[in-house]
């Protein structure tokens, strides 16, 4: 692809499904004019995300240049021009939202300016202060499924919210342990000072407390979701823990530092990931409807 386009990280968009989880969830994704809305929502969210990560390529090109990996990204490499990489940044971060306010979804631009807000600041200041630096990070998944509820004006329940935070929390810790594991005795390369903060007893401690959580909060969500207890919300905890487990096995090994990549290198988690899909998916079909389903 072109050093722009690289430059913008389209494996990062990957993310972005999390707008449509909400709209999912409410079995209202499929029903006229949403699934564009959604999809729209996901392209402006993919561009302003975009916009963040040349951000902070920019502000950290020097470091970055230093790095055997980071080295070969567009901007520290000069593959893409500092000069058109700066106005280039401007515009992702401003322009979807402005957008979105102007076309009258302003619930949804105010989430999205949100997200530029916390961006910013985590690449100018938040990124180099422990611990909230990981919240930041994690915040970003939160808007995100924030976001997909606001384009299409449906409420968000507190499980759905806690499923969502402590999932981000589970997964921001965990790439920040892999790290941490898979760079030990190579500090000097660290382009984020706080690894060298962390111990990996507290990162360990972080992402066990979160996957907990992530545990607990959807198996309650999933008693919840159609308004009962169908067999298909229920069984559909089994390969979801199943897969928090592999997930938390590949965090341990030190190979989830990249976690878009993780789910495509690990067989077994992408078999679990497609189960609990198929499962969830009935069970917001049976509620849309009006299958009759067994419950309990």
């Amino acid at each position: 692809m072109p050093a722009f386009l690289r430059a913008m990280r389209p494996k990062q968009w990957l993310k972005n499904v999390l707008l449509a989880v909400a709209p999912l969830s409410a079995g209202v994704l499929l029903e006229p004019g949403v699934i564009v809305e959604v999809l729209l929502a996901i392209v402006a969210f993919s561009l302003t995300s975009s916009g963040g990560y040349m951000l902070n390529d920019l502000l950290d090109i020097e470091s970055d240049r230093l790095h055997p990996k980071k080295r070969f990204r567009p901007i520290p490499s000069g593959e893409f021009p500092v000069r058109a990489a700066w106005p280039t940044a401007l515009v992702l971060l401003v322009v979807p939202s402005a957008v979105a306010i102007v076309a009258g979804h302003v619930l949804f631009g105010a989430v999205l300016l949100t997200y530029v807000v916390i961006q910013v600041s985590y690449c100018i200041w938040l990124k180099h202060q422990p611990v909230i630096d990981i919240i930041v990070v994690a915040s970003g998944f939160v808007l995100r499924a924030i976001a997909g509820a606001a384009v299409v004006g449906i409420p968000v329940t507190q499980w759905f919210l806690l499923v969502i935070s402590s999932g981000s929390l589970f997964m921001v810790a965990g790439k920040r342990y892999s790290e941490k594991v898979g760079s030990a005795g190579q500090e000097e390369l660290h382009t984020r000072k706080t690894l060298d903060l962390y111990s990996l007893g507290y990162l360990r401690f972080v992402w066990t407390v979160a996957a907990t959580l992530t545990m607990l909060s959807y198996a309650m969500w999933a008693f919840d979701l159609n308004g009962g207890t169908s067999i298909g919300s229920i069984a559909s905890i089994v390969p979801f823990g199943v897969a928090l487990l592999l997930y938390a096995f590949d965090i341990e090994k030190g190979d989830a530092s990249a976690p878009e990549e993780v789910v495509l290198k690990d067989v077994r988690l992408f078999v679990c990931g497609m189960i609990w899909a198929g499962l969830f998916l009935v069970s917001v079909l049976a509620r849309l409807y009006g299958w009759e389903l067994p419950t309990l």
